[in-house]
């Protein structure tokens, strides 16, 4: 999976074909709406409020279009970062996203640093991971009698195929038999996730993480009827169950297990703080404020608002679906964008 999807010139993310919106292979959140970043704004607003140099760390960033709203968002509200960073492995997509900048918004440019690792030097501020976590390689397993089975990959007559054996992989094999699960129950696991977490909070001075992707808590995520996993792949608008055909020409993704998360935050020493669907935190941030602000007679720019919003809130769109996460280190504040509901149970 981080072979097809991140080999440099070959791997999905860094092949260079258009990847997200209407001409790619799927639509995200901020691609729908720029009501998305505004909202994240306002909770973005209320924690830099803290600080003096605050800044903002942008996790795989897409086409761009989240950061230049997030910011045009900020400078309305008197509240921009003193930095920018957009952690982006991908030289593709870096180039995408300055030309994004440089045609939408050249004026935030010299806030903009583009980055390929973590910066070295602790920070005050936020870490924004919107759908990243549903792209990071997962292991896919097996249960047997007596054994754990990991899928690898092999080759038959020039396709590739399914090769089942029994792990050697020490981690995979404890953290599966401690979930119980019945034989032949077939799902994924993400075993970077602990080191991707504990690899923030050690750059994080003082702040927030907040994390919106798809996915359940672990009861949902190995319900008995989700006994062949979550692995889905993305191509042209079309979602499919077969990573191992057109590699490298389509996205590969996996649900996010946040039990999995918040016990991997709380072992980094992050609190999490916050847990809710994206239907929730965005109209705790205001989404219908921002709706009620507009003019609902010119139809030709408050009927497609509307809908963008019903689209990003709706349970049969992505209001449910998707949640959001909040993780904090050293910052004591109650979240604009989980104060009007109660915590769904991890």
């Amino acid at each position: 999976m981080r072979q097809a999807l991140y080999t440099p010139g070959l791997g999905y993310y860094s092949a260079g074909m258009r990847k997200f919106g209407a001409e790619g292979d799927f639509v995200t959140a901020p691609e729908i709406s720029p009501l998305f970043a505004q909202c994240i704004a306002r909770q973005c607003q209320q924690v830099l409020a803290n600080f003096d140099t605050g800044v903002i760390l942008e996790f795989g960033a897409g086409s761009g279009i989240m950061a230049i709203d997030l910011l045009q968002a900020l400078t309305e509200l008197d509240c921009l970062p003193t930095r920018y960073f957009i952690l982006e492995v991908s030289a593709d997509l870096q180039q995408q996203q300055r030309e994004m900048f440089q045609t939408k918004a050249p004026q935030f440019l010299h806030l903009v640093e583009w980055l390929q690792k973590l910066p070295t030097e602790p920070m005050q501020g936020i870490v924004l991971a919107n759908e990243v976590l549903d792209a990071m390689p997962v292991q896919k397993f097996r249960v047997q009698e007596d054994s754990i089975a990991e899928f690898c990959v092999t080759h038959d007559s020039n396709s590739f195929v399914w090769h089942e054996q029994i792990t050697k992989n020490e981690a995979l094999e404890e953290t599966v038999k401690s979930l119980n699960l019945p034989i032949n129950y077939v799902s994924e696991i993400n075993l970077a996730l602990s080191a991707w977490l504990q690899s923030i909070a050690d750059i994080l001075a003082a702040g927030m993480v907040l994390l919106i992707d798809y996915g359940f808590p672990s009861t949902e995520f190995y319900h008995p009827q989700r006994n062949q996993g979550t692995l889905m792949c993305h191509y042209r608008h079309h979602s499919h169950i077969e990573p191992l055909i057109l590699v490298g020409l389509q996205d590969i993704t996996a649900h996010v297990d946040f039990t999995a998360v918040a016990e991997a935050a709380q072992d980094a020493k992050l609190h999490v703080v916050g847990y809710t669907t994206q239907a929730k935190f965005l109209l705790a941030c205001g989404l219908a404020d921002i709706l009620f602000s507009l003019n609902p007679d010119d139809k030709q720019h408050y009927l497609p608002k509307a809908q963008q919003a019903k689209t990003l809130i709706l349970p049969s769109e992505m209001g449910e679906l998707f949640k959001v996460m909040a993780l904090t280190q050293n910052l004591d504040i109650p979240l604009l964008g989980f104060s009007q509901d109660e915590r769904i149970r991890l």
